[in-house]
């Protein structure tokens, strides 16, 4: 600011013009601050450089604090707060059902089996097939007992079926599907059997099927062991594939055993499959079956050749062949009732098995009786 006091334009001093002094200090109000005549102070907040007496903030521990005015302290900053909860972060939905899906796969969650459910709680994962599978069963028997009553060759047809019918639902059974490869070889090893019993005759039956089973033995070993898949998984198919193979060739006892034998026999086993169905307890449905089996073994052995030598001694040969082939199905039924069964599993297993499993006591029973 300049000492020289103030001439407004072209040095022109109004007050001087007009024989005046320069107004004295008294004359300007007093607006709360000091003024004289060669000083100026602006009034305002702005350019106030007064000292404040509130604390200098630390702007690295604090960040947007609210605006404050001039001259005012601060507020003081409040300590971090300890008892805050955790921040809760958005998690993917559960569902609370885990016992209606099971784990998920590439093509969604598949929902579990009964037998899954009960095995998981601790049950018994056994679940009996229903009386349809028995009725194709009782179907498939009462051809096997006609076609033996006409043939050997007729009776071929509907044992190819049934071997058929029991590769494919043991690999199901166990839980081993698709495994075309095993079921074709275990298909293919009835056939050959078949074929062995057909060439040699009835009398060398016994060399025919043991001599293809222990062939059909070493051919799935040797197959197993050029697998790539690891040694359990060899292990697992090595023993499920022989078996399946065994019972396919087994099954070929029909051809093996007598005409009147197999008519017995099937006729008995699918009443006591149809028995077994019915809705009744586990231990009156067993015995019911097992009746069956031996009743329907004298009707039909007193109308066949085992009653050539009586009518009792007839009914009491085919009580005895019923009563066997009866047991030898309900064990068939029982297998095929057991660990994770399905739909698929009890129209192919749950049919084919009965039979299967009797036709090793059809063979033996018809020679001793025969």
């Amino acid at each position: 600011m300049s000492d020289q006091p103030y001439q407004g334009y072209d040095g022109y001093d109004p007050y001087q013009q007009q024989g005046q002094g320069y107004p004295p200090e008294q004359q300007y109000p007093q607006q709360g601050y000091a003024q004289d005549a060669y000083t100026q102070q602006w009034e305002g907040q702005t350019w106030d450089t007064q000292v404040q007496p509130s604390p200098v903030a630390d702007v690295t521990d604090t960040a947007y604090l609210p605006p404050q005015a001039y001259g005012q302290p601060l507020p003081a900053e409040a300590p971090p707060s300890y008892d805050a909860p955790p921040p809760v972060y958005a998690e993917p939905a559960v569902a609370e059902e885990t016992d209606s899906y099971g784990p998920a796969t590439t093509t969604g969650n598949a929902r579990v089996t009964d037998a899954q459910r009960a095995r998981a709680e601790g049950r018994s994962p056994i679940i009996e097939p229903g009386i349809q599978p028995a009725g194709i069963t009782a179907v498939l028997g009462l051809l096997l007992a006609g076609g033996a009553a006409i043939g050997q060759y007729a009776l071929l047809v509907p044992l190819i079926v049934l071997q058929a019918v029991t590769a494919a639902g043991w690999f199901r059974l166990n839980g081993m599907w698709p495994a075309r490869q095993g079921i074709a070889l275990a298909f293919l090893g009835g056939v050959v059997a078949d074929v062995a019993l057909l060439a040699t005759g009835k009398e060398n039956a016994p060399a025919a099927i043991l001599g293809t089973l222990g062939v059909w033995v070493l051919l799935v070993l040797v197959l197993q062991l050029r697998s790539r898949a690891s040694a359990d998984e060899r292990m697992y198919g090595l023993m499920a594939t022989v078996a399946s193979a065994a019972l396919a060739i087994i099954a070929a006892g029909h051809l093996a055993a007598a005409d009147d034998a197999v008519t017995v026999g099937a006729i008995a086993v699918a009443v006591a499959v149809l028995a077994r169905a019915l809705p009744l307890p586990t231990a009156a449905s067993v015995v019911v079956a097992l009746l069956a089996a031996a009743g329907a073994g004298i009707a039909v052995g007193g109308m066949t050749a085992l009653s050539d030598s009586g009518s009792a001694a007839g009914g009491s040969k085919g009580a005895l062949l019923g009563l066997g082939a009866g047991v030898c199905a309900l064990i068939g039924h029982r297998v095929a009732s057991y660990d994770y069964p399905s739909r698929f599993v009890h129209m192919t297993a749950g049919v084919a098995l009965p039979l299967a499993a009797a036709a090793p006591a059809v063979y033996v029973l018809g020679r001793v009786i025969g």
